[in-house]
């Protein structure tokens, strides 16, 4: 009965007859119509936030694999390049932990910023890796520190004085970085990222520039922005400083053979001085003292320096750099007015509410000059009592701070061959 009413229902319906038009017939398309191309999303976008992440802790594991056991300079080649056309050119730089001190910063400072999860864990991952095992995700892990690494041809040596002053100008950035961030006035390591442009092929033509005066001196200089720049760096090597495995020269006891000396393009390489020190570990107690003496004035100092410059720096600030704008037109210093101006004024918000909030913001930066430019000069402290006190070290080391962990001494330590059962030049010895 069921399939009786089924036909008979067919058949009640109105034939339409093949001449009669469709009720919705196809566009006309005239002759010039392209059909357009069918869209594909970024491989990165079909990549969950937490299997990335995965990625980065494989990657890291790899690594630290890799320089703590395997000690094979091509294999870490290899994870360098791979680092690049993953989290380089794939992932287009970002989110990257560079740039994630951030993203953490300013969700410290503010309960109310977004702060993904995985953006949390890009950003303390690479840092506890570096607190158990050193700076394994500089080496050949990070892309911005990989695509330096790749294209470093003819490394030349940096004076040590030269190279220790111009280390101090990632403190600067991070103060900078953070200070920024905690006031909402812009991420400046995204803004100025040097080879993010490069990862996705456009930029600016000034970090354009930028990035290709570093590339070209990275053909010579061990990774300038990172030894020199980067400002997440500096976190890794205060973890990599405490850490509890450190990369090793010889893979067991050093012979002090020399042939290590010259070999690391980052000056991560330290020598004996148990000749020069004769046993005495404090030889500079005059200097300690001095340098503890002039410790309070470095921190003051700085910190009263870095404040000085707080309203300066408060005019990168959008609110600030309005409120500016805006009394500059009431003064009649100004005859055109800014797009930002005219919002300003058709919301409706009083001038004195939007001053208001400027001083705020100027004190905000005052306040972090003092802190950023105080801890500054502590760090410089530090450093300078660290050169005082005459640490015995009766092998040649890799500084567990400055090493990026490229395994490039490995290939040149003759225990290290021993181990292997090759010589230096590769061929197996037997």
């Amino acid at each position: 009965m069921t399939a009786l009413a089924t036909l008979l229902a067919l058949a009640l319906l109105p034939a339409q007859s093949p001449q009669q038009p469709s009720r919705y017939p196809p566009p006309e398309l005239g002759p010039d119509y392209v059909e357009p191309a069918t869209a594909f999303p970024p491989l990165r976008d079909l990549v969950p936030p937490l299997l990335d992440v995965a990625i980065l802790v494989a990657a890291l594991a790899v690594a630290t694999w890799l320089g703590h056991r395997w000690r094979r300079r091509t294999a870490l080649w290899f994870l360098t390049l791979a680092s690049v056309a993953w989290f380089g050119f794939v992932r287009a730089g970002c989110v990257c932990p560079v740039g994630s001190l951030q993203n953490v910063a300013e969700a410290l400072a503010d309960s109310s910023a977004p702060l993904l999860p995985a953006t949390a864990l890009f950003f303390v991952v690479p840092l506890i890796t570096a607190l158990f095992y050193g700076r394994t995700f500089c080496g050949s892990v990070c892309p911005l520190g990989a695509v330096q690494e790749l294209v470093l041809v003819k490394p030349l040596s940096i004076p040590a004085p030269l190279a220790a002053g111009l280390a101090l100008l990632p403190l600067v950035y991070l103060h900078l970085a953070v200070l920024f961030a905690v006031t909402d006035s812009g991420f400046l390591i995204c803004r100025y990222d040097p080879f993010v442009g490069f990862f996705r092929m456009g930029a600016t033509v000034n970090i354009l520039v930028v990035g290709g005066a570093l590339l070209l001196i990275s053909a010579f200089v061990g990774r300038p922005y990172c030894r020199f720049l980067c400002p997440y760096g500096v976190l890794l090597g205060w973890a990599a400083k405490l850490s509890r495995r450190r990369i090793t020269i010889a893979p067991t006891a050093c012979t002090n053979c020399r042939l290590c000396e010259g070999t690391c393009p980052y000056g991560a390489i330290t020598e004996p001085n148990v000749a020069t020190l004769g046993g005495e570990r404090f030889r500079g107690r005059r200097t300690l003292a001095t340098v503890l003496l002039l410790a309070p004035l470095l921190v003051v100092g700085l910190g009263a320096a870095a404040a000085g410059l707080g309203p300066a720096l408060a005019r990168g600030n959008p609110r600030v750099a309005l409120a500016e704008q805006v009394a500059a037109e009431d003064a009649g210093l100004l005859r055109e007015t800014t797009d930002a101006s005219d919002v300003f004024r058709a919301s409706g918000e009083s001038v004195a509410s939007l001053n208001a909030k400027a001083d705020a913001l100027r004190s905000d930066f005052v306040l972090g000059g003092w802190i950023g430019g105080g801890l500054i000069g502590l760090v410089i402290a530090l450093r300078l009592i660290g050169l005082s006190v005459r640490r015995t070290r009766r092998d040649y080391q890799a500084d567990r701070e400055l090493c990026l962990a490229c395994g490039r001494c490995f290939e040149w330590c003759p225990v290290e061959h021993e181990r292997r059962g090759t010589t230096a030049e590769g061929s197996v010895r037997r």
